[in-house]
This record gives structure tokens, sequence and C-alpha cells, in this order.
């Protein structure tokens, strides 16, 4: 499982060291994504196999099922952890997070998000701001 938050600095080339607690679970290569709210994901293996299942068996016929599937899928690239425990963010998932120097890596149980620091300050601020709100309405789901 993947818990904590972290921050770490992406180098020249857009590697990043992947916090210690999580790299054993990586062994063996892990998948890096777009993720929603501009951030990425990253996934074991087993983790991305589960979601891939679920999103190939969304109805082909709706364009939200096709623009979600593509956003995740096309998006998707094979990494591994090097022997610093590091992994290269490909440019174009650089970019669509905007991810500068500061990153914040936080682990969200069967996940690991990657943020840009600044953003992810922010989106932690606004969340810790209405943290009421959201709770009511998850109260309102059975959580």
């Amino acid at each position: 499982m993947f818990i904590g938050e972290y921050q770490h600095n992406l180098d020249s080339k857009g590697r990043l060291a992947i916090p210690a607690k999580f790299r054993d679970r990586l062994i063996g290569g892990a998948i890096i994504t777009r993720g929603l709210d501009h951030c990425l994901f990253v996934f074991t293996l087993k983790e991305w196999e589960v979601l891939a299942q679920k999103l190939i068996a969304l109805p082909l016929a709706q364009s939200n099922s096709r623009a979600f599937v593509r956003l995740m899928l096309a998006g998707a690239m094979d990494v591994e952890i090097d022997k610093q425990g590091r992994i290269l963010t490909p440019d174009y998932l650089r970019k669509y997070a905007g991810l500068k120097k500061q990153v914040a890596i936080a682990g969200l149980y069967n996940r690991i998000e990657i943020w840009d620091s600044e953003k992810w300050q922010d989106y932690k601020n606004k969340t810790e701001g209405s943290s009421d709100e959201i709770a009511e309405k998850l109260g309102e789901l059975g959580i």
C-alpha cells in the first residue's frame, strides 16, 4: 500500500526519486500515466492491469468513455526504477502535469500521485478548506 506525502526534486533529465518505502512495490516495473486534476498516476503492474481491464470494458459508443480511456491508456508508459531509486518521467507527462523542479509525491493506497509542489499545495488548501462539505457529501453516500 502507498500512503504518505513526500517532497522531491526532478533532475534536469526528468528523473524523480521515488520514496524509499514505495520502491519495493515498484520493483519489476510500473506504469505512469496522466492522472486527474493534472497530476500523474503511478500504478504497480498488478494495479494497472486491474484498471486497464475496467477501462477497456467501458462502452465504446459513449464519447465520455472513449475520452477517458484515451486519457489514461494513450498517455501511459512503462517505467522502471533505476539503481538510485528513480523513475524517468516522460516529457509529455511532465508538461501535462506542469511539473517544475519541486514535486510532491502522494501515496493513495493503490497508486502514487505526482504533482507540481505548488499545485499540490493549492489543491490541499482548497480541499482542506472544504473538508466539512466533502465529509457531508460522502456521508450521504454512506461513507
